[in-house]
């Protein structure tokens, strides 16, 4: 039974408002209104939005405090990947098992568990003493935060009324996007003029304040008594673990030359291959196979995932392309690449603003071309440039995520039945943490082999009788420091080529993505259809 089922009295007459509550037996969970008034949905929105800014903000905002954590604990390079990588794992694991779990206990009491539990855990990050107690901290920080973000998706589609959902969906790619792109600038401005252990400390006040609002303002949703698919869950957790695992380890690994990398690969693919077969031929399967049916939101998977992998890529290489080849500080490398978050912030603006007048489609066609545009911009980096391209490349490009993901994120589910909207959120945010980690893996892999290839071709014209070289630099050849000084500077030609193959490449798969827009169909809600969550 849907939520939406479960509270209505009866057939509402087309175009009616759907604003009716309706008495509950005693015990019985209290329906929630099918509006929420102004002042609520506000309330609820702000709530909901601190929990998924801070697990967001969390993506990106421990990164730049590696080396300050690494020296604290005494630890090698080797060891900290796992600060990061036992993190990213558990929010894949439990990401599919939110949805489940807010149709099982209730959407409200899960949020207010994993906020509980990803606030205690932030804390006992900040008080670490060893590498296995932050190791453990941000298992648990995983696993208690990786339900936030889809159910305060699923919250906000349920307290608005279908012509709010537009707008309810560009406040939520806000927070989920803004936090990966702020989280470095605010991760190394803590580190620097604090601790590193602030890095986690700052989500402890996010956390009370969230809680305190979901608390008082969130209603409970109809519970509905679910088997659980014990082999279903066991199975898709193996095949993401596995291969969240061997994606974040690869690269370290030397990937197929690593005997870990084969056992994690074959683990991953026999892992799904268990599950699809299981899904399809089991009565109650884990993850219902009937949310794929929908059109709509089968090809909004494929789009979230294109976008998870172009979006996460460039954060992930932009920041070591400023560092280490143009010398900027940790600081500034967050506010140069932090205007992209105002693209974002305008493009919500504005498609909010002419909603209705413009199909959808045609947005997130907009948005793939724009997207496109900032690629093409980056491929042109150099190492005599200045702030300006990356400013105005990193606007364009948060200009074309936010056309691309708003409609996206409110057409995905625009046709899909209520009662498949808390898997559909747990499966819709899942692949877009895949996308971001096949793409990060991706193209360090490639920069890496590429810097490698770029070296070697350059360093072929590099000898005594080029003229251009004995012109230019007559030094160079005549002494080690000189020899040195030129192997530095093809070093970093080469890695600057590397960067621009990179983004070339994300261009080119957004590019090949945008014919894919034709599986996308206008949304058809129903004028009347019931909004839920709201006391």
């Amino acid at each position: 039974m849907s939520a939406a089922s479960a509270s209505a009295p009866g057939p509402v007459a087309p175009g009616a408002p759907a604003t009716a509550i309706t008495s509950t037996a005693p015990g019985a969970v209290a329906p929630a209104a099918t509006t929420a008034d102004a002042r609520r949905r506000t309330l609820i929105t702000i709530s909901v939005m601190l929990a998924s800014f801070m697990q967001a903000l969390d993506n990106t905002i421990a990164n730049v405090a590696l080396p300050h954590i690494q020296g604290s604990l005494s630890a090698t390079q080797d060891q900290m990947t796992w600060v990061l990588t036992s993190y990213i794992i558990a929010a894949a694991v439990m990401t599919p098992l939110s949805g489940w779990l807010a149709s099982r206990f209730g959407r409200k009491s899960v949020f207010l568990i994993s906020i509980v539990g990803f606030t205690i855990a932030s804390a006992l990050c900040g008080i670490a003493q060893s590498l296995p107690q932050i190791v453990l901290a941000r298992l648990l920080q995983g696993l208690c935060g990786a339900a936030l973000v889809p159910m305060s998706q699923a919250v906000l589609l349920d307290i608005n009324p279908p012509q709010r959902h537009a707008k309810a969906m560009a406040i939520w790619v806000m927070g989920v996007t803004l936090g990966p792109i702020l989280g470095p600038a605010l991760g190394g401005w803590l580190t620097e003029n604090y601790d590193w252990r602030w890095v986690f400390y700052i989500n402890v006040p996010f956390g009370v304040l969230s809680f305190l609002g979901v608390l008082g303002f969130l209603s409970e949703t109809p519970i509905r008594r679910l088997r659980f698919d014990f082999v279903g869950f066991t199975a898709i957790s193996l095949a993401i673990g596995a291969f969240q695992l061997m994606l974040d380890r690869g690269q370290l690994m030397d990937w197929f030359s690593s005997t870990e990398i084969w056992i994690e690969a074959t683990v991953a693919g026999t892992a799904f291959y268990l599950f699809v077969v299981h899904t399809l031929t089991a009565k109650e399967p884990f993850i219902s196979p009937a949310l794929f049916k929908d059109r709509n939101f089968f090809a909004g998977n494929i789009f979230i995932f294109v976008v998870g992998v172009v979006l996460f890529a460039t954060l992930a290489l932009l920041p070591p392309l400023l560092q280490n080849l143009m010398n900027y500080p940790v600081v500034t490398t967050g506010l140069v690449t932090a205007p992209r978050g105002v693209g974002t912030l305008v493009a919500m603006i504005v498609f909010t603003r002419f909603l209705g007048r413009i199909d959808a489609r045609v947005v997130i066609a907009g948005g793939f071309a724009l997207t496109a545009i900032s690629l093409w911009q980056m491929t042109g980096f150099d190492l005599q440039m200045d702030s300006g391209l990356v400013v105005w490349s990193g606007v364009i490009q948060g200009l074309g995520a936010g056309f691309v993901y708003v409609p996206l994120a409110t057409i995905a589910f625009g046709t899909l039945a209520s009662q498949f909207r808390n898997e559909g959120t747990a499966v819709f945010n899942l692949l877009r943490n895949v996308g971001s980690s096949v793409g990060i893996s991706v193209v360090e892999t490639l920069f890496t082999r590429n810097t490698q290839i770029m070296h070697a071709t350059l360093a072929e014209h590099v000898t005594p009788y080029s003229e251009v070289l004995r012109s230019q630099m007559p030094s160079a050849l005549a002494s080690n420091h000189g020899l040195a000084v030129l192997d530095g500077a093809l070093n970093a030609q080469a890695a600057m080529i590397a960067y621009d193959n990179d983004f070339k490449l994300m261009m080119v798969l957004t590019l090949v993505t945008m014919p894919l827009i034709l599986m996308l169909r206008p949304a058809k809600t129903p004028p009347g259809a019931p909004a839920v969550g709201v006391e």
